[in-house]
């Protein structure tokens, strides 16, 4: 089951990505004005920071099996509208919907911290959530590698497929789990003494969102661990955005096929997930975040303050993504095992509000990256990259031991 939801969060939140290093023939042929190609990439995101303020805390309310179905049902739909699309406006609309459903992923994830016993919750968020990284990591050189061998269609239409097909999957695998029911369960002293089953508390969807801003106020792991991973993905999408204009540039000279096997290589850092879940489970969330931390700010401060040749720069990069992907996917799990041992009852919610907070991380370190690249070239990437974790070490001298 475990293995089951990681595969399935990397193939959702893959749907992210595809999109992201086909702009320019997905401009040509949907017309879409070069000056306004980075919509593409930006109402996806905002579809997918909607979802998770608006769909996401369901979990809380309703049954999380049919919610999850439901978002992939709709995802499968905008995929397919997307590989068909010959208008802009019809493709552009498709992507934010896209978004907003892939965030069944971010109802997976708390429902596998549901299913875990408490003492392993950690090292089993951390196996799931290694999945949804190598989704992230995997989309694009995957995208990248299918439309230089059948086109910028296959790729949309192949994942509308294997979403309908991951969500009857799920449909037939995942088991039922009714938040109501669940809180019924943990407190048996609200029931009544008639047959009938009332639910241990009625929640509202519109009560539901207003408790949103409450928990942020009342709640400082949440505050602080969503700090941290603001400054971690906003280094991550930072470095992500801008590296493929380097290597393809004379510098290096890489191809399509070549920056495609460099993101690849970067996969590896993956496999920190379930490494930092297993030490948070043993008590040591505090060191394995500092790690991260520094790590993240070391792969950054290599490649600009350490120069040589063209093979040495190029295998510096290679280690400076494998190690800033594995100290992200270290304080992305650690920061969830945190949220996770709170109230299971507002899991889902904390969840949204966490990953929200992320993905405006990654999206303000895109459009710096971006910005950056084209008024101060790579070194001045790497300065600005290394204010991401730079804040975030700051903020953590703050915390108590």
């Amino acid at each position: 089951m475990v293995w089951l939801m990681a595969t399935a969060t990397g193939l959702i939140v893959a749907n992210l990505y595809y999109a992201q290093p086909l702009v320019g023939p997905i401009s040509q042929a949907t017309g879409l004005d070069p000056g306004a190609a980075g919509l593409i990439v930006t109402l996806t995101q905002m579809g997918y920071c909607l979802g998770m303020i608006f769909i996401v805390p369901l979990g809380d309310l309703v049954e999380n099996r049919r919610l999850i179905v439901m978002a992939l049902a709709g995802t499968a739909c905008a995929l397919a509208v997307a590989a068909f699309s010959t208008s802009a406006v019809l493709f552009l609309a498709a992507m934010f919907c896209i978004g907003l459903g892939s965030v069944a992923a971010q109802v997976i994830v708390p429902f596998a911290s549901h299913l875990a016993k408490p003492e392993t919750r950690g090292q089993t968020v951390g196996t799931v959530v290694s999945g949804l990284m190598l989704g992230i990591m995997l989309a694009r050189p995957v995208a990248s590698l299918v439309t230089d061998a059948l086109g910028w269609h296959a790729i949309f239409v192949l994942s509308a497929l294997v979403t309908a097909g991951l969500a009857l999957v799920l449909r037939r695998r995942l088991p039922r789990r009714d938040p109501a029911q669940a809180r019924l369960a943990q407190n048996p002293s609200q029931q009544t003494t008639s047959q009938q089953t009332i639910p241990a508390q009625k929640t509202t969807y519109l009560a539901l969102l207003a408790s949103l801003w409450f928990l942020l106020k009342t709640t400082p792991i949440l505050r602080r661990r969503s700090a941290y991973q603001f400054c971690m993905f906003g280094a991550f999408s930072l470095f992500w955005t801008t590296v493929p204009l380097i290597l393809a540039s004379p510098a290096f000279g890489l191809s399509q096929s070549g920056i495609a096997i460099f993101a690849l290589v970067g996969v590896a850092g993956a496999l920190a997930s379930p490494i930092a879940g297993r030490r948070a489970d043993q008590g040591k969330s505090r060191s394995t975040t500092a790690v991260a931390l520094v790590a993240a700010a070391l792969s950054l401060a290599a490649p600009l303050l350490l120069h040589g040749g063209r093979m040495f720069e190029l295998g510096l990069l290679v280690v400076a993504a494998i190690v800033l992907d594995g100290a992200v996917s270290a304080s992305l799990v650690t920061g969830q095992r945190a949220l996770y041992a709170l109230s299971a009852d507002v899991r889902s919610r904390l969840n949204g509000l966490y990953m929200a907070i992320f993905f405006m991380g990654g999206a303000l370190g895109s459009s710096a990256g971006g910005w950056m690249y084209a008024h101060h070239g790579w070194q001045g990437v790497l300065m600005a990259g290394l204010l991401f974790p730079a804040a975030g070490l700051l903020v953590f001298s703050t915390e108590r031991k």
